[in-house]
Parts: C-alpha cells; structure tokens; sequence
C-alpha cells in the first residue's frame, strides 16, 4: 500500500482533530498495513558481523582517510548535529572546528564545498518506494543522485578535493595512497581480518564495505509519527495531526512520500544559490534539479535545501509557497509572504519548476506553521551517537574538530 494510503487511514480515525472534514471513527488506524522499515532486511545490511561494522566506525571516523589527515567522514557527519554538519555549505580540507563553529583556514586554495552536508540518518534506506522495497545496490546518493549505493557514495568525499583529499595526492590515485597508509598500519590489518578474514580486503572495496556497513547502524524510525502509525493516538499532538493532513492535502506527499518522506528522485524547485558560492549550483545534469531530501530528524540536521539557504523550518516550507507561485505567472519572491526574502533562483525560468510544485495547493501561515509541527513528528533522537575515544592511526577523532 502506497504511503499516501497509509496516511489516509489515518486522517480517516483521527479525523475529530482535523478542521477539514468529517468522517466516521474506525477501532483500527492501521488495519495491519504498517510498513516494517525497522525490519534489518529492508536495509540492505544482511551483514551483521559486529567486527565489520567496529572497523566501518573506524574508518569513519579516523582523519587518515583524507590527504592531509586532518579530515575524517565524521568531520561534516557528527553525531552532535544529526550526522550533518549544522552548516549551509560544508567545510572539509583545511578546516578546523566543529559545525556551525568550523572555519576554513586553508590558504584560501580550497574554499567551502559547495553544497549541504546531508545526514547520513537513515541513509540505509535511500531509494525505498512508497511499498517499502529497496534495492541497495540502486540506492541514489548525493544531492544530485550521481552515485548509486552506499558502498559507492563511501568513496566519493575521500577523492573529492574539497571535502577530503586536498593537494596530498591527485585524484586518480587517492584510494591506492589511502589503501596504502592501512595497509602500513598494524591496528588495522588485525581489524580487517576479524571483519573480512583475511587482510587483502585492505583495499577500496573493503573500505567502502566496512564503511557502508557501519552507516547503515545509524538509523532512526520511531518517531512519534511511526508511534503514531503504530496505533498509539496519543503519540502525535492535534496540531501535528491537523499539519499531517493539510500536508496531504495540500500535495506534499506528490514528492515526499514512502517510509522515508522522499521519492528520491530529481526535482526543480528553484531554491536559489548560496551567496557564498562564486557560481550559479546547477544541479543534476546542468538542470537545476536536486533529489528530494528524506524529511525525518529534520530538527537537528539543518539547515535546509541541497545549499543550506533554508535557515528554518518554517522558511524553507513557506518557499514552496513563493515556488509555486512563481510557477503559476506569480513573483519570484523576493520577501513576499513572510520566507524572509528567499526568491526563486533568476536562473530557472517559471516554466521549467516541477509540476508537483506547481500543482500544491494553497497554504496560508497557520497551514506552514502545522506542517511544520508535523514535520518535527518525524524527529526521532535516539540514535547511535557513539564517539570514540581513539582510532587506530592515533589521529584525533573526527579531525580537526576541537
């Protein structure tokens, strides 16, 4: 059963908290469609050799992945801020400090990376349909969807010149150089051996294996929604309910749908560009089209859109009112309708936003302000958070992050 119909159900018993309609009550909300996405089987990791996921963690956080040493995956993937980074644009080589606090103090040769630090909440689950099937193997990644499969997406940032590598190496051979220091390194040799058996894993397969493995732990899905949807009324507050529906109605699931609150597909919505970038973010295929985000634990990993430009909830969900607009002969914004000045990119011309955008419906401030509080209906804090204290090539965790 497809999400929206899930949904409906549930709008049809808790309906005498609802200012739409009136419907009859049900004994049963769910009837037994629930969609089991705590189910190990649904996200792809089969593997549950705890030795793999320890050597993932690892990796994950140990700076000697980068060129200089001084970044890890943790560095823009922190527990403290929901395994994102608390940023608009991420800070990687020549960085130090954490979140919001990270500055670049690289000689001015490497710059900001130039899009939003995704989490990696529940990435276990990217590219799951509305019917709660996914293939890992096809799982879209990033911001624009160029990589397939966590295992690929592992190895992008450590070739990436902004994010990890810098100029230690070129980028052809920056995985041999990587594979190199681990296979130097006596820790790790003992720990890929009690993962895969053998230490000729020590090499970009492996890698992305352990590392992949270790994200697909970090996963979070009971909410209060899932509570909710679960058979407890009480999980859910009247203003979320009342948010939840006007989110349906309204069209929002056209995109965000499914388990995960995303089709995972590309979509032009017209958020305009960061002000700190020096050129215009085209998106995927020079189109100006992004993935839509998943819309779970949206309250710690902020700030929002593929740029960041998205400062708040409440901003980032009245655009889609500015977009539509805009859409349909109207502005482009420009601090119209209460989104503090966020137009839509001069770039993308009215015609080619996304039909899903054109076609939502109307939203007035107490609608924003209930999809808003349904939105933090889908925050779930309790996640692996573990730091640790020491990683195998003595580097601090994290990188420079203190």
């Amino acid at each position: 059963m497809k999400f929206t119909q899930v949904l409906m159900i549930t709008t049809l018993i808790t309906c005498f908290f609802s200012c739409q309609k009136d419907f009859p009550d049900v004994a049963n909300p769910i009837d037994g469609e629930i969609i089991d996405i705590n189910n190990t089987n649904n996200t792809g990791n089969t593997n549950t050799n705890t030795n793999m996921v320890e050597l993932g963690r690892m990796l994950f956080w140990d700076p000697i992945l980068s060129g200089g040493k001084d970044v890890a995956c943790a560095s823009c993937h922190h527990p403290n801020f929901g395994y994102a980074d608390g940023r608009a644009l991420s800070i990687g080589v020549g960085g130090v400090g954490l979140g919001p606090n990270r500055q670049d103090l690289s000689p001015g040769n490497i710059g900001f990376v130039s899009r939003n630090s995704p989490t990696i909440i529940n990435t276990a689950f990217n590219g799951m349909d509305e019917d709660g099937q996914i293939f890992p193997s096809l799982a879209p990644m990033f911001w624009d969807n160029r990589t397939l499969s966590l295992e690929e997406q592992a190895l992008g940032p450590i070739r990436s010149f902004e994010e990890m590598r810098g100029h230690a190496f070129d980028e052809d051979v920056a995985l041999d150089s990587i594979v190199n220091r681990l296979q130097e390194n006596a820790e790790y040799q003992q720990l890929f051996e009690s993962a895969f058996g053998n230490t000729n894993a020590i090499n970009p397969a492996g890698i992305a294996r352990a590392i992949s493995t270790f994200e697909r732990t970090i996963v979070a899905t009971n909410s209060p929604f899932d509570q909710f949807q679960a058979g407890n009324q009480n999980a859910m507050t009247q203003n979320q309910i009342r948010g939840m529906n006007r989110f349906m109605q309204v069209g929002c699931d056209d995109c965000h749908s499914g388990p995960m609150f995303s089709d995972f597909e590309l979509h032009v919505v017209g958020v305009p560009d960061h002000n700190q970038l020096d050129n215009s973010d085209t998106g995927a295929n020079g189109t100006y089209a992004f993935r839509t985000p998943t819309l779970r634990n949206l309250d710690e990993t902020g700030p929002y859109f593929h740029n960041g430009v998205g400062g708040s909830l409440q901003q980032t969900v009245d655009f889609y009112r500015t977009a539509r607009g805009f859409a349909n002969g109207g502005p482009s914004g420009g601090g119209g309708g209460g989104n503090n000045g966020l137009s839509v990119n001069p770039n993308v011309d009215r015609n080619e936003i996304d039909d899903d955008i054109r076609n939502l419906g109307n939203l007035n401030g107490d609608d924003i302000q209930e999809i808003v509080d349904f939105l933090r209906a889908l925050d779930d804090p309790d996640f692996d958070r573990t730091i640790p204290q020491s990683v195998p090539s003595g580097l601090n965790p994290g990188g420079n992050i203190n």
